[in-house]
């Protein structure tokens, strides 16, 4: 049993040897956790109408704007460049980092205390749409989320940060799984008896447990907590380059509290509709965008570190035109096939059709942009690999503001609908990426966008085949051969679909020599490689 426990945890803790294969155990692992993710989001669909999840939706806003702040805004620019600049030297890593992590614990005290003590007065000015009874309900939500859950999801990702530094990932993926069972088992069996506290307690308990099992990763070879604050150089460099990306995450969070606020405006259910359509059309960009810029930082990090520019511009361009080959059909098929999609994930008892035309209108919307959100992810990288989170921080700002400007047009000018809200988001990442794109052009004395607009072009030709042929073919089986009047069907109808326009694409890839299509070998080649050490486990455990 020894050697078994052993041999699992030199599994789990295994570091991986490239950026590529670090991409695909993070997109795997974000793939399991997605599902169980929307197998939440389903439950609780089920469970809610669409005006209860409106309350649940909305308490999270502030506790999720505070974790945003303090986490997207110090881990994925700062944290893991600070730690790799220092990996060589133990004593002045455990320094470093464990100052950083204790600066931010007081930070984090501060803001939740602050928090804690206005909240009646933020949810009801964000809010205005609300009446009082469900502005109470945000209120003594939120303060729950607030205590019990954002520490453990706070000092949880630093963890994983530290995981992901070491280019440990199987185990930081698998802690946000255990935090989505948490919630679909309280939400399945104590709903009857506490309503919407039971997957408020769940996700509590989650987030306690999110933080519990990635507590090995504190005590790395590399790496020893000290409970000490030492104002290091390496401190200095982590607020230089933090200062600016929380900045800019603040104002991101503002922008989604604009949309909260004007949701809240539109009517009961519009913020659970705005909601879903956006968890959505973040699947893919997380099993794919996420988790490819995440894996990418410590390896252009590195390379960054030793000079190698010349293959820094080539290693851009590949990977846009990897991630562009992967998210193009993707959001081509989110526009055509958007409604069998909603009912598929979200089409609960209470998820009436009207929610379900609403939220496939939205999503098709929001996928529009859904390539170019993808590589938004790794070219911030790009910049952080550099040390600057400057120049991310100044367009995402510009990006931001044209968002909310055309969401309040579109809104309260216009009066169109909460579709409009996902026209002003894809407009306005479109821009940001764009942008950031042109400057690392600049920076790095030029990139490849001949070759870039060329390959793209063939995958977009291919796609519009592809997609032109599935969608009638769709429309040919429903009704004729499924029966979509029941779940089953809407998957096989869905599942026929997806199968189909993959060869399809795949077949045209090889005719238009795009030369992307080889992507899907490397990841078998690299499922293969990490199946045979999953099996060496159990071969030497017999």
């Amino acid at each position: 049993m020894d050697k078994f426990l052993g041999k699992t945890r030199k599994l789990i803790f295994t570091k991986q040897g490239g950026m590529f294969s670090s991409a695909l155990i993070l997109a795997v692992m974000i793939v399991a956790s997605s599902f169980f993710g929307f197998l939440r989001y389903r439950i609780l669909a089920g469970f809610f109408s669409k005006e209860e999840l409106d309350i649940y939706f909305a308490s999270f806003r502030i506790p999720d704007l505070v974790f945003e702040i303090l986490i997207t805004g110090a881990l994925t620019s700062s944290f893991i460049p600070i730690y790799i600049k220092f990996k060589k030297n133990k004593e002045e890593l455990s320094k470093n980092i464990s100052s950083i992590i204790n600066i931010i614990s007081l930070i984090l005290f501060v803001f939740v205390t602050l928090v804690f003590v206005f909240l009646n007065k933020i949810v009801f000015l964000i809010t205005p749409g609300f009446d009082a009874h469900k502005t109470q309900e945000i209120v003594f939500y939120s303060r729950m989320l607030i205590i019990g859950q954002l520490p453990f999801l706070v000092f949880g990702n630093f963890l994983t940060g530290i995981g992901q530094a070491n280019k440990i990932f199987l185990i930081t993926a698998i802690a946000p799984i255990i935090y989505n069972l948490s919630v679909i088992v309280t939400t399945v069996f104590f709903t009857r008896n506490l309503f919407l506290m039971a997957p408020i307690i769940g996700v509590i308990l989650g987030a306690l447990l999110f933080f519990l099992i990635q507590l090995p990763l504190l005590y790395t070879k590399d790496f020893n907590y000290l409970p000490i604050i030492s104002i290091t150089n390496g401190l200095k460099d982590f607020f230089r380059m933090v200062v600016p990306r929380v900045f800019t995450v603040t104002a991101s969070q503002i922008d989604a509290t604009v949309d909260l606020t004007l949701t809240t405006l539109m009517g009961g259910g519009a913020y659970t509709i705005f909601y879903l359509a956006q968890r959505l059309q973040l699947l893919p960009i997380s099993v794919i965008g996420v988790a490819f810029g995440q894996a990418s930082l410590p390896y252009l990090s590195e390379i960054c570190e030793e000079k190698k520019f010349v293959e820094f511009k080539k290693i851009i361009i590949d990977s846009i035109l990897n991630l562009f080959f992967l998210t193009i059909p993707i959001m081509s098929f989110f526009v055509f096939a958007r409604t069998p999609l909603i009912r598929l994930f979200f089409g609960g008892q209470k998820f009436d059709w009207e929610a379900t035309v609403q939220t496939a209108v939205t999503l098709s919307y929001f996928a529009l942009s859904l390539p170019f959100h993808t590589i938004y992810y790794f070219l911030t990288r790009c910049f952080y690999a550099i040390l600057d989170s400057k120049t991310p921080f100044f367009v995402s700002i510009f990006s931001i503001l044209l968002n909310t400007c055309l969401s309040l047009l579109f809104t309260l000018v216009f009066k169109l609908p909460v579709w409009s809200l996902a026209i002003a988001f894809s407009l306005s990442i479109t821009v940001n990426v764009i942008l950031l794109l042109l400057i690392l052009h600049h920076r790095l004395n030029g990139l490849d966008f001949r070759f870039l607009a060329v390959e793209t072009l063939k995958m977009i030709v291919a796609t519009f085949i592809s997609s032109v042929f599935v969608y009638f073919l769709m429309k040919l089986f429903d009704g004729l051969i499924f029966d979509t009047s029941r779940t089953i069907n809407v998957f096989l109808l869905l599942f026929t679909g997806i199968s189909i326009y993959t060869v399809l694409y795949l077949f045209l890839a090889w005719v238009f020599d795009i030369k992307e299509i080889y992507l899907i070998s490397k990841l078998l080649l690299k499922a293969r490689e990490y199946q045979r050490k999953i099996i060496e486990v159990y071969v030497s455990y017999e």
